[in-house]
C-alpha cells in the first residue's frame, strides 16, 4: 500500500513538473502570435506546432500512469502542393514557382481552424494550476488524484463533439477575448504606421513595402473580425499596378520620363499608387482612432469581469464570512454584467472599425472595374467551350443518327415496290432510331438550360436535381424567382458541386441550403465525404470559379482531409421582372 502510494505521488510530482512547462509553451506562443501580427506567419505555425509534443506526451502518461486513455484530437495535416504539367503552383487564382508559400498558409489555416488547438491554449493555461493541486492531492489520495488528473486531461485534450452553442458564460468569455484580440490588431496596426512614415522623409521605394505590410496587419483584423464579430469588412484597395511594358523601341517610360530597364518606373508606379490611395491614409488615422476607441470599449467588460473574479476570491480569504456572503452577490453581478455587455460592446468596437477600414464609393467602382477585367476573359473562355461542346454533341450524336436516317428512307423508297416486307422492318428501325434521337436532342437541351428551371425556378430545379442525384440530397430555402442567367448558373455550379462530392469525394449525403436576401443569392452544399478537394487537382471547381466570377459572384470551398466539404457561393442578382406572380417554392424537402 506504501508503495503504491510512494510510486503515485512520484508521478504526481512529474505531471506537476510537466505542467509548469505549459505556461512556457504559453509564452512561446505568444511571441509567435505577435510575430503574426506583422506578417511572419510561419513563426506563429511553428509555435502551435512545437507545443503539441508536450500535449501527446501528456496524453500518453494519462493513459500509462492515471489509466485514462486519451486520444489524440486534431484534424489531419494538408497534403503537400502538388506541382502541376506546366511547373507551377497554384493556390486559388495565383501562381507560384515554390510551394513553400502555400505549404505555410495551408499549415497555418490547417492549425488556426482546429478546435483542438483553441482546447490546448486553454489546457496550458490552466494546467499548471491544476498541476500545483495535484502534489497534495496525490499525497492525501494517491490512484484516486491521479485517475481525477487523468479524467482532467481528456477533458481538455481528448476529442470533443461539436457543440452548435456556447454556453452564456463561455459565450461571454470568448466576446471578452474577442475584443482584446481586435484591441491587440488596432495595437499592432498603429505599431506599423510610424516606420511607414519615416519611409516617406525620402520618396523612397520602401514606402509601398511598408504599406504592403502595414496592410497584412489591417487585413487580418478585418478578417478576424467576421470570424469573431460576423461584422464583414471588405478590402478597399485601389488595384496594384501592371508591370511595365517595354515601348517599340524597347524604352520603358513613366510620365515624361524614359528608362532602360522596368526598375525605375515600377518603383515609382508603385509609389505613386501606395500615396494616392486614400485608403493609404485612412488605415493610418484608423490605426490610432480605432485603438483609442476600443481600448474605451475593452476596459468596461475586462475590469467588470476581473473585478468580479478577483472579488469573489478576495472575499473568501480575507473578509469575515458574513460579509463574504453578504458581498459575493455584488462581485457576481459585476462579472455577469461584464459578460452580458462583452458580445455586444464586441459587434460595436467592429462596426466602428468598418467606418474607416471599409471601401468607400471610388475604391469600390476601381474593384469591380478590375474585376470585370478579369472575368471578361474567363466568361470568353467558357462560353467558347460551352459552343465547342454543344457542336461536338450535335455532330458526333444527333447529326449522325440523322444521317443515318436519311440514308435508311432512301432505302426504303427503293424497296417499298420490290420488298415491302423489308422496307417495312426497316420503317420500323427509323421509327425507334427517330424516339432516341429525340431523347438524346431533349437531353442536349436540359444540358443547355433545364426545362424545369424555366418553368419552376431555382429552388424546384434544384430540388428535382436532388431527385436523381444518387446521394441522399436535403434541399432547404424559400426562393423567389430571380433572373434566368442567374438562376441557370447557380443551377450548374450547385450540379457541378453534386457531381463531385458522389464521383470524388466519395460522400452519401449532401445538404443544400438557399437563400436570397437584398439582392443577394446565397448557396451552401455541404457533403459528408473524405473531403481533400483542391481547385489545383481539377477543373471542375475553376469551372464554377470562372462562372460564378462571370456574374461578379464570390466562390469559397472548406474541405479538410476527412471531411466534411462546405462550399458557400455568392451571387448578386435581381428578381426576375417578367414572372407574371413571384412564385416561391416549398420551403424543404428530402430526396
Amino acid at each position: 500500500m506504501f508503495r503504491t502510494y510512494l510510486t503515485s505521488a512520484r508521478r504526481g510530482f512529474v505531471l506537476a513538473g510537466l505542467a509548469l512547462v505549459s505556461w512556457l509553451d504559453l509564452l512561446l506562443e505568444l511571441v509567435g502570435f505577435c510575430l503574426l501580427c506583422v506578417g511572419l506567419v510561419f513563426a506563429y505555425t511553428l509555435a502551435l506546432e512545437g507545443t503539441r509534443p508536450r500535449a501527446a506526451l501528456t496524453r500518453r502518461l494519462a493513459g500509462r500512469w492515471c489509466g485514462v486513455d486519451v486520444e489524440p484530437p486534431y484534424r489531419p495535416a494538408p497534403p503537400e502542393p502538388e506541382r502541376e504539367r506546366d511547373g507551377w503552383y497554384r493556390d486559388g487564382n495565383s501562381l507560384f514557382k515554390r510551394s513553400w508559400f502555400i505549404r505555410w498558409t495551408k499549415r497555418f489555416e490547417w492549425i488556426s481552424d482546429d478546435p483542438a488547438t483553441g482546447r490546448d491554449l486553454g489546457w496550458q493555461l490552466w494546467n499548471p494550476l491544476a498541476g500545483l493541486l495535484l502534489v497534495p492531492a496525490v499525497l492525501l489520495a494517491g490512484p484516486r488524484a491521479l485517475r481525477l488528473y487523468g479524467k482532467w486531461t481528456r477533458w481538455w485534450l481528448g476529442p470533443r463533439p461539436a457543440r452548435d452553442r456556447d454556453g452564456r458564460v463561455k459565450g461571454g468569455l470568448k466576446a471578452l477575448g474577442f475584443q482584446l484580440g481586435l484591441l491587440a490588431l488596432s495595437i499592432a496596426q498603429l505599431g506599423m504606421v510610424l516606420p511607414t512614415l519615416l519611409s516617406l522623409i525620402w520618396p523612397s521605394p520602401l514606402f509601398p513595402t511598408m504599406v504592403v505590410a502595414g496592410r497584412s496587419v489591417t487585413d487580418t483584423l478585418r478578417r478576424e473580425a467576421k470570424n469573431w464579430t460576423g461584422v464583414r469588412i471588405d478590402r478597399p484597395y485601389l488595384p496594384e499596378p501592371p508591370f511595365p511594358v517595354p515601348r517599340a523601341d524597347g524604352m520603358y517610360q513613366h510620365g515624361r520620363q524614359l528608362y532602360d530597364t522596368p526598375w525605375w518606373p515600377a518603383r515609382l508606379a508603385r509609389l505613386r499608387w501606395a500615396m494616392s490611395d486614400r485608403a493609404t491614409w485612412r488605415d493610418m488615422a484608423a490605426a490610432v482612432v480605432n485603438s483609442v476607441v476600443l481600448l474605451l470599449m475593452a476596459v468596461p467588460s475586462a475590469a467588470l469581469v476581473f473585478l468580479g473574479l478577483w472579488g469573489v476570491v478576495a472575499l473568501w480569504v480575507s473578509r469575515p464570512f458574513g460579509q463574504a456572503l453578504a458581498l459575493t452577490p455584488v462581485a457576481v453581478a459585476a462579472f455577469v454584467a461584464g459578460l452580458a455587455a462583452a458580445p455586444w460592446l464586441a459587434r460595436q468596437g467592429a462596426r466602428f472599425a468598418k467606418l474607416l477600414l471599409g471601401p468607400t464609393e471610388a475604391s469600390r467602382l476601381a474593384q469591380r472595374v478590375e474585376r470585370l477585367k478579369q472575368t471578361r476573359t474567363d466568361a470568353s473562355v467558357a462560353q467558347a467551350a460551352e459552343l465547342r461542346r454543344i457542336e461536338r454533341d450535335l455532330h458526333d450524336g444527333v447529326q449522325s443518327r440523322l444521317v443515318a436516317m436519311g440514308m435508311k428512307l432512301g432505302a426504303v423508297e427503293a424497296l417499298i415496290d420490290s420488298d415491302p416486307a423489308a422496307a417495312k422492318r426497316l420503317a420500323a428501325e427509323l421509327r425507334r432510331t427517330s424516339s432516341e434521337t429525340l431523347t438524346e436532342l431533349r437531353l442536349l437541351v436540359r444540358g443547355i438550360h433545364p426545362p424545369v428551371l424555366s418553368e419552376r425556378g431555382l429552388g424546384d430545379a434544384v430540388r428535382a436535381m436532388a431527385l436523381d442525384s444518387p446521394l441522399r440530397a436535403s434541399v432547404t430555402g424559400v426562393l423567389p424567382r430571380l433572373e434566368q442567367p442567374a438562376e441557370a448558373c447557380a443551377y450548374f455550379a450547385i450540379s457541378e458541386l453534386l457531381g463531385n462530392a458522389a464521383k470524388h469525394g466519395e460522400a452519401r449525403r449532401v445538404s443544400i441550403d438557399l437563400d436570397y436576401d437584398d439582392g443577394l443569392l446565397r448557396i451552401e452544399v455541404t457533403d459528408d465525404g473524405k473531403g481533400g478537394a483542391n481547385a489545383a487537382r481539377g477543373s471542375g471547381i475553376r469551372g464554377i470559379e470562372r462562372r460564378l466570377g462571370a456574374f461578379d459572384g464570390t466562390f469559397a470551398l472548406t474541405s479538410p482531409l476527412g471531411g466534411p466539404t462546405k462550399a458557400i457561393m455568392e451571387l448578386p442578382c435581381q428578381l426576375d421582372p417578367d414572372a407574371s406572380s413571384p412564385r416561391t417554392s416549398t420551403s424543404s424537402e428530402t430526396a
